[in-house]
């Protein structure tokens, strides 16, 4: 299965796309799609820049599943809903392009990735970089859209573990402590 991880942001939104089978991960690529008010483009065009970048990606690299972090609220309302509109494009461009989607929060990324939920970047970036055997540390933004990945992988395999042994039906909704599947 190849996933792709989205990591939105409306100035740097972060992209990872591993393959897996099995417990085996594999890098694929990642990086960084990157908007600027300083460039003199205003929202709706940084919001376009953030569309076709994700469809670029994903028409490059022909993922199965996408995964986006959920958005927190933080002390700046102002940066909150610029966050939700950057995040609300990455996910329309997904669903644009086919891709089913699921989401995980920070703290849910942190846990799957680090083993606690207040893992600082370097922790993050550290830990992807052991997990999918890259020679160097991956941009931080990058880091937590492979992390994305990697928490999807092992999310998938456990929810899959689950439903060979239950006749219970798989849950679509809140399947990973609240996390969201569509």
């Amino acid at each position: 299965m190849r996933i792709l991880g989205i990591d939105p942001g409306l100035q740097c939104t972060g992209f990872g796309v591993i393959d897996t089978e099995g417990a085996a991960l594999r890098y694929v690529a990642s990086g960084t799609i990157q908007t600027s008010p300083r460039d003199g483009a205003l929202l709706p065009e940084r919001l376009k820049t953030i569309f076709d970048g994700i469809t670029e990606v994903v028409r490059r690299y022909q993922p199965d599943v996408a995964v986006c972090e959920i958005v927190f609220v933080n002390v700046n309302p102002q940066a909150t809903l610029l966050l939700g509109q950057a995040r609300g494009c990455c996910l329309t461009a997904l669903v644009a392009n086919g891709l089913p989607v699921a989401e995980y929060t920070a703290l849910q990324l942190k846990k799957a990735v680090v083993g606690h939920g207040r893992a600082t970047k370097p922790q993050m970036q550290e830990m992807v970089r052991r997990l999918l055997q890259l020679p160097g540390l991956p941009g931080k933004d990058a880091a937590d859209a492979l992390g994305l990945g990697i928490t999807h992988a092992q999310v998938s395999r456990t929810t899959a573990a689950m439903n060979r042994v239950t006749t219970l039906q798989a849950r679509t909704h809140a399947a990973y402590k609240s996390g969201r599947v569509y």
